[in-house]
């Protein structure tokens, strides 16, 4: 693997996208990469978990985080006040919390700025469906 961790992200949305060039401001080194173009085998994460979820994996361990949790795991690497909130964000209750607000932004990507159509469609009928990728 890896020295820095890599993000995983649906490069078929342009939600996901915008939101992985913020990340990419971020006081934090971390590789990211479309699902439709990683290797997901060998980072141990399924093509269902990918269309679900944005997805960090650890360099070292191997460890997968989904979700808020990717998110909390990603900041939490980050230096200054945003390593704080990461640890924040990982907190019993907080987590929950964290979690559901993921779920609702996720579920509700197509009427956020930067969709785009493949956003509006369910996950089993975007683009990359079968495991064509790009």
């Amino acid at each position: 693997m890896r020295d820095r961790p890599v993000l995983v992200y649906d490069g078929d949305c342009g939600f996901c996208t915008r939101s992985v060039r913020v990340v990419d401001r971020l006081p934090v080194r971390v590789s990211a990469i479309p699902w439709q173009e990683a290797d997901l085998a060998r980072l141990g994460v399924t093509e269902g978990r990918a269309r679900h979820e944005v997805v960090l994996v650890e360099p070292s361990s191997g460890r997968v985080h989904g979700g808020a949790a990717a998110v909390a795991a990603l900041l939490r690497r980050c230096r200054g006040p945003l390593r704080l909130l990461g640890g924040v964000l990982a907190l019993p209750g907080v987590a929950t919390v964290a979690e559901w607000v993921y779920r609702v932004v996720a579920d509700n990507r197509h009427r956020l700025p930067g969709e785009t159509p493949a956003c509006r469609l369910p996950p089993e009928r975007r683009p990359g469906q079968g495991g064509n990728h790009r």
